[in-house]
């Protein structure tokens, strides 16, 4: 049988059920993408890691678009995937979610250095543009008492080099924050049960 991959509008509807408990030990949200390439080598590390991925708009590219499908290969199908149409409108996703959850923000002004930091389960890692990182709104939410968890930063040389790849920095922050979680996530079987294929709303999005 064809598996699909596993798409949620964000309208912020109540009655969207939240994704499979397995992808919300760590999340990746990613805001205002510009680069399809760049999106689809995430998912494929977001496949490989077991972690969500969330995309908020707007986005430089479409859903379908032929690079996006070509970087994440065959993988597509093993990602969560989750689309908001605004940060407001993730906002109002991210509040109605159940247990503890903190927004951090990757940024090269990041306070903590991303292997010093503590990372726990529910983090939502917040990861801005290729173009200009992560607008100011973004970042005071990641820094707010109520949500925040704080800025961090992935030590380089900036003499030569402006910033690091976005799939690079997204490869390093997952898989940090996983070593330190014992890679709980990878340890829960996957599940592409009809049950669980029925109880999310699915598109072929290369169809």
């Amino acid at each position: 049988a064809h598996t699909k991959t596993k798409i949620e509008t964000g309208n912020g509807n109540n009655s969207l059920p939240a994704p499979d408990p397995q992808q919300k030990l760590l999340q990746v949200v990613l805001v205002s993408p510009q680069i399809p390439g760049n999106a689809g080598c995430i998912a494929r590390t977001c496949a490989a890691s077991a972690v969500a991925l969330h995309l908020v708009g707007p986005l430089g590219f479409k859903v379908d678009d032929n690079k996006l499908k070509r970087a994440g290969l065959d993988y597509w199908p093993y990602v969560v995937v989750r689309i908001h149409g605004s940060w407001a409108e993730f906002q109002n996703y991210f509040k109605q979610q159940e247990g503890d959850k903190r927004l951090l923000a990757f940024t090269k002004r990041g306070t903590a250095i991303h292997s010093d930091f503590s990372y726990r389960k529910g983090d939502y890692l917040i990861f801005g543009s290729e173009t200009c990182g992560l607008p100011p709104d973004v970042l005071l939410d990641c820094k707010s008492e109520t949500f925040g968890g704080g800025t961090i930063r992935i030590p380089m040389v900036e003499t030569y080099v402006r910033c690091l790849n976005l799939s690079v920095s997204v490869g390093i922050a997952v898989y940090e924050a996983s070593r330190q979680l014992n890679y709980e996530q990878l340890q829960v079987p996957s599940t592409n049960s009809g049950d669980f294929e029925q109880s999310l709303l699915t598109e072929d999005i290369f169809a």
